[in-house]
């Protein structure tokens, strides 16, 4: 299929780049608001370069990749729409819970695919997690711990301040890497409890024409999460945007008879492990799938799935999941109470192929 992608910022030459390793589908054409952007990265990769109400109506163009803002996603995705066109796009689904159930139901009343990032859950590594767990190796799961603590993308993303609007904070950023694997391997979430602070609340370009230009900061950027899901299983997880000059990733599944560790959900390499009781750490040894763990796997999963007639599995579905999850954690967090998560995900998102 031939894919448009809309928003030519840092996430999209990842897809670009990655996306050779995939037979199901081309990228061949890109837009962006800034027309200067959008004529440089369509030089850079050999991309028509179109505005972007040219690209989501273009007749050759199967699928919109919207790599925009978080703001932008819900707009993106309707226009694509209109012209019974695919789309994919990137975390979160939408800026708000009301815009993306309506991105899910327009879907579906379409008949059109709606994907969402991230695509981190379906790497080898967690592939091999997900069996080990559905093997029963670490017995009844218990619940999971996550852990992300970076300083903030301030000094590496030219317009980070987007980053700490609303729609951003590292819950919603971050967040959905660790809230989409965890629901992926445990299942939904049934309620939501936490405590959210803003320690910083000015912050500082650190790179690009920008550089040294100060922003207010109106999200939460450091927050904590506890989560009940529907198995009974609790899960914790902990981000911030407050740990300078820092990089800690950690993700655990405890279970009746030990515990599973997996590599970072921002990425898709790194080691796998279990320990059984009290016994020492055991790499559990996986196939990788060597290019196509990498962006863009989501992708190509849910084109492969169109063309068979099942479903995919990194879904708008799971997408609203996890971000219910996380505004659940943060209104509980404003509220000091414990909030119900409506929304569930299928049997079909949780299963390994």
């Amino acid at each position: 299929m031939n894919v448009g992608l809309v928003g030519c910022g840092v996430i999209a030459h990842n897809y670009v780049k990655g996306s050779a390793a995939f037979p199901s589908f081309d990228i061949v054409a890109c837009a962006d608001l800034s027309a200067a952007a959008a004529h440089a990265f369509g030089e850079t990769y050999a991309l028509r370069v179109l505005s972007v109400d040219e690209l989501v109506s273009d007749p050759e163009i199967d699928v919109v990749l919207s790599l925009t803002p978080p703001a932008a996603h819900a707009e993106i995705a309707r226009a694509a729409f209109a012209y019974d066109k695919h789309v994919y796009t990137e975390k979160p689904l939408a800026a708000t819970l009301d815009e993306a159930r309506s991105l899910v139901g327009e879907a579906a009343a379409r008949g059109l695919r709606l994907g969402c990032a991230p695509d981190t859950f379906l790497s080898s590594a967690y592939e091999a997690g997900r069996e080990l767990i559905e093997r029963g190796d670490i017995g009844r799961l218990l619940g999971a711990t996550a852990r992300f603590f970076v300083g903030g993308p301030d000094n590496w993303h030219p317009n980070a301040d987007m980053f700490y609007k609303p729609g951003g904070g590292p819950l919603l950023d971050i967040g959905p890497y660790y809230l989409t694997a965890i629901a992926s391997l445990l299942g939904s979430y049934k309620a939501a409890a936490g405590f959210a602070t803003t320690p910083s609340p000015r912050r500082t370009l650190g790179t690009g024409p920008r550089a040294g230009e100060e922003f207010d900061v109106d999200v939460p950027t450091h927050v904590l999460a506890a989560l009940q899901l529907e198995s009974g299983a609790l899960a914790s997880l902990a981000v911030s945007f407050e740990a300078n000059e820092q990089y800690e990733s950690t993700l655990l599944v405890h279970g009746s008879e030990g515990t599973l560790e997996l590599p970072d959900a921002n990425g898709f390499d790194g080691d796998v492990r279990v320990r059984i009781g009290r016994g020492d750490w055991e790499p559990v040894s996986y196939v990788s799938r060597g290019a196509q763990d990498t962006r863009g796997i989501g992708l190509h999963e849910m084109i492969e799935a169109l063309q068979a007639g099942t479903p995919h599995r990194a879904s708008g579905e799971l997408g609203l999941h996890a971000l219910e999850a996380a505004f659940a954690v943060l209104e509980a967090a404003a509220r000091g109470e414990s909030l119900r998560v409506e929304s569930r995900i299928s049997r079909e998102t949780l299963s390994t192929r």
